[in-house]
């Protein structure tokens, strides 16, 4: 019989929640496909990492409403998470704990920021609390689930993918796989439950 990789989660860990914002949800001004469908699922994680008495990080995308991003200024994307607006709250569903720490991102008019770590104070309070491990989830698997694990390997932490709770957008077609490989290709570890244990 095979052998099942666990991984047991411990109070030096953070789970890493990425921009689970109405906007990124099917109706809203950006939508992930399926990006509704994972909420049960990491609310179960957050269940689970707070029993464990880890670290809990939410992050936002926080916009200006002149972003750099939006297509009013020759970006990419349309308008979405603007600062203050119901499209940047959190999906009315997820369970964001009152001792979780809120990361905003993307708050600067004039810089693009997919990581969570980018241009925020996210590594100050890991490294303040003596996180080792980060398990990251959220939307989108091809953008700023990406760069926060790929950024996450960069500083230095170990840096898991829960793969039943992510979703991508897909643009291009293939770009989530590809997001996949790099990640994989950098060294973060793919694990779900029931690998995940808190006891």
């Amino acid at each position: 019989m095979g052998r099942v990789a666990r991984v047991r989660v411990r109070p030096f860990d953070a789970l890493v929640v990425v921009d689970m914002q109405v906007d990124f949800m099917p109706g809203g001004a950006l939508p992930v496909p399926g990006g509704d469908e994972i909420v049960g699922r990491i609310n179960e994680y957050v269940e689970l990492f707070s029993r464990a008495g880890a670290t809990l990080v939410f992050t936002r995308d926080w916009h200006p409403p002149n972003h750099i991003s939006f297509k009013t200024r020759g970006g990419p994307w349309p308008p979405h998470c603007v600062q203050g607006s119901p499209g940047a709250s959190f999906h009315p569903g997820l369970r964001v704990p009152r001792e979780a720490i809120v990361i905003s991102k993307a708050t600067d008019p004039d810089r693009e920021a997919y990581s969570g770590f980018e241009g925020t104070e996210l590594d100050t309070e890991l490294r303040k609390r003596g996180i080792r491990r980060v398990f990251v989830c959220g939307v989108a698997t091809d953008y700023c689930v990406k760069a926060t694990a790929l950024d996450g390997v960069r500083l230095g932490y170990q840096v898991f993918l829960l793969a039943d709770a992510v979703r991508g957008v897909n643009i291009p077609p293939g770009s989530v796989q590809k997001a996949v490989d790099e990640m994989l290709d950098a060294g973060v570890v793919i694990v779900e439950i029931p690998s995940i244990l808190s006891f």
